[in-house]
């Protein structure tokens, strides 16, 4: 490399050249090493001796929230849910299942729980209590038979299971008590298959996932729906207050689980449900089988004009002024009165 002078007093600074490289060719790199500080490019910019000690005595906490910013939070509760999940998937723990609640039925229900009382006729001791309830006197009507043989029979006939029965699958069979005669409501046949079409009913029972029931005719059922005349009725559910009514006795006879259907009631139904028959027995079959998936206490109408909880006694009153009359623990006396009502889930 040799020093060329080039041209002087022209304002040109001297330029270098390489040895073999001919004159006046430009210079490929300047021999100064350090930074010119007046030149318009500068090079890479200084970084603020400042700031870097700075983020050198930052934690690592502050650090990771100042560059994902409001990611920073959501990722730790997003990661507390995704074990959550997994936890859940893995022992199947879940949150509770929702019951059904599109209508007047009161809950939850006691399923399981080992009894003798005898549940739904009505309350012992109102020796007092006047017999001559406008409400609660059976309707004049057809015939029924006055007393049987305190024996039933099983009308033959099964069918599948109708309802999800997540908690209970409830098996039952439809019996009739010897010595009544049941030519005038279609006979044994005609009284199963209300009992049958009315339990599969979307309104019923089973409009609530927990419930499933499957009808049998042999074996040891969960519990018998059994027509009953009125003075076997008086031995299986009590006649403490002289009306008409059925019953659940869970332990009849010892180990005899029996939903009483009264077949006065059958016949001639109740005055509430203004001469609605087929209703009426829709209704005493869902009220006495509710007792019998656990649903022990009675009902109170919750508001005036609005349809009868299926728990409450509606056999004798829709009004719990009357019914305040023969169940005083159970229902208070406030002037509300309810329509008849024959589902648990009467919207379904």
């Amino acid at each position: 490399m040799t020093y060329d002078p080039g041209r002087h007093g022209g304002g040109h600074v001297p330029a270098l050249r390489y040895e073999g490289e001919e004159p006046g060719r430009a210079v490929r790199e300047p021999l100064r090493a350090h930074r010119d500080p007046l030149a318009i490019d500068a090079g890479r910019a200084r970084s603020n001796r400042d700031e870097r000690q700075h983020w050198r005595k930052q934690s690592w906490l502050g650090w990771f929230v100042s560059t994902y910013g409001w990611r920073a939070y959501a990722l730790p509760i997003l990661a507390v849910l995704t074990v959550i999940v997994i936890y859940q998937t893995v022992t199947g723990t879940t949150a509770p299942q929702q019951v059904a609640d599109e209508g007047p039925v009161q809950g939850p229900p006691t399923i399981g729980v080992d009894s003798t009382a005898i549940v739904g006729a009505p309350p012992k001791g109102l020796t007092q209590f006047d017999a001559n309830l406008p409400t609660g006197i059976l309707p004049a009507g057809g015939p029924f038979t006055e007393a049987g043989a305190k024996t039933w029979h099983i009308v033959p006939g099964t069918s599948p299971q109708v309802g999800q029965g997540t908690t209970k699958v409830f098996t039952y069979t439809v019996e009739v008590e010897d010595g009544l005669d049941t030519t005038g409501f279609g006979g044994d046949e005609g009284f199963a298959r209300m009992v049958t079409e009315t339990l599969a009913n979307p309104k019923s029972w089973t409009h609530n996932p927990q419930f499933a029931f499957v009808r049998v005719d042999s074996g040891d059922p969960d519990f018998r729906v059994s027509l009953t005349s009125p003075i076997t009725i008086r031995e299986g559910c009590g006649y403490d207050i002289p009306l008409e009514a059925s019953c659940y006795n869970p332990a009849y006879l010892g180990d005899q689980s029996r939903v009483f259907i009264n077949e006065a009631r059958w016949v001639r139904g109740a005055v509430p449900f203004q001469g609605d028959v087929g209703s009426y027995r829709q209704y005493v079959i869902n009220h006495e089988v509710g007792h019998a998936i656990g649903y022990q206490r009675h009902e109170q109408c919750p508001e005036n004009g609005a349809l009868a909880p299926i728990m409450m006694q509606q056999t004798f009153s829709t009004s719990n002024d009357d019914a305040a009359r023969f169940d005083p623990e159970t229902v208070k006396a406030d002037g509300l009165s309810c329509r008849f009502n024959p589902w648990p889930y009467p919207i379904a």
